[in-house]
């Protein structure tokens, strides 16, 4: 049995897998924010919780966290839970719960539970995609998490928006302070605040993203516009990923990847942006939806 947490700044959630990733028990509570050392106790008390839940023993403790992880000393860092940062929490952890601990970026666990028994299974090469709150990645090759020499691997939010117009110059400013990020571009946020920038009204309450897609649906043309930017962005963005990891499969997952219209425009916008004639790549939603997190920090 394996035991996962997906530590977000407002809710952990916690699960049991079996070996062939059956759920055997669940459960979410809210994050202690700003303290570090609840936040151990917390997840010490679910993981002896989940087992009992179970009826098993775990084998391990697998931790989903925003931010960039250091394999070698497990500290995490540029994540928005700034009580993590700098902080030991791989061997406080293990400490507290008395089994092996491994922690990754949060995006890379969505890509590995897609990679390994989700909408990705059986790909040799896997680009999982969080289109949310910001904008995230990962890569699984052969099972595998791509971490890379800086622990940065698959972060595309960071990366400029690709083949900028002369109206996306210099571009919104994003979360790390740079302007033009495909984050600043691509998140739910970035969708909401370019809609109401066009349509002339406030950022700040403005419509949300669920509802410019109920507008656009129907027929308000400024909604319809908002959004086939948004698409030719996305186009753009993921058509880079392709033409650089040139991967099987790209899943996404997020808020914003539960509008259907993206499965139905996405791969002709792509493929006018992809070198070659061909696409074989495949762009689709996530199978394990908001436990897709936490399901692969189980299978760390």
């Amino acid at each position: 049995m394996r035991i996962g947490f997906d530590y977000g700044g407002t809710k952990i959630a916690g699960i049991a897998i079996g070996d062939n990733g059956e759920t055997l028990a669940e459960l979410r509570f809210e994050t202690p924010r700003f303290d570090y050392e609840a936040g151990v106790l917390a997840i010490q008390s679910a993981t002896l919780q989940l087992q009992e839940m179970a009826g098993a023993t775990a084998g391990s403790v697998g931790i989903g966290v925003p931010g960039s992880v250091d394999l070698s000393t497990g500290q995490i860092s540029l994540g928005n839970s700034v009580w993590l940062n700098g902080r030991d929490l791989r061997g406080d952890l293990e400490a507290a719960v008395g089994l092996p601990v491994k922690i990754a970026n949060d995006a890379n666990c969505f890509a590995l539970s897609e990679a390994v028994d989700g909408a990705g299974e059986g790909a040799s090469v896997v680009f999982g995609v969080i289109l949310g709150t910001g904008v995230g990645g990962g890569i699984v090759v052969n099972g595998q998490i791509l971490i890379g020499a800086n622990s940065i691997a698959g972060e595309w939010g960071h990366m400029p928006l690709p083949s900028p117009r002369d109206d996306e110059r210099p571009g919104p400013k994003c979360s790390c302070g740079q302007f033009g990020h495909t984050e600043s571009w691509l998140s739910g946020p970035s969708l909401a605040a370019d809609y109401a920038r066009r349509a002339g009204v406030p950022i700040e309450g403005g419509p949300s993203v669920p509802e410019i897609v109920s507008m656009f649906k129907s027929g308000d043309a400024v909604a319809e516009e908002a959004f086939a930017r948004f698409e030719d962005r996305l186009a753009r963005s993921l058509a880079a990923i392709i033409n650089v990891l040139d991967p099987d499969v790209i899943v996404l997952g997020g808020g914003v990847s539960n509008i259907d219209r993206i499965y139905e425009t996405i791969l002709d916008l792509v493929k006018p942006y992809v070198f070659g004639d061909q696409l074989k790549t495949s762009i689709v939603r996530n199978m394990h939806g908001d436990s897709s997190g936490v399901r692969g920090a189980a299978w760390l």
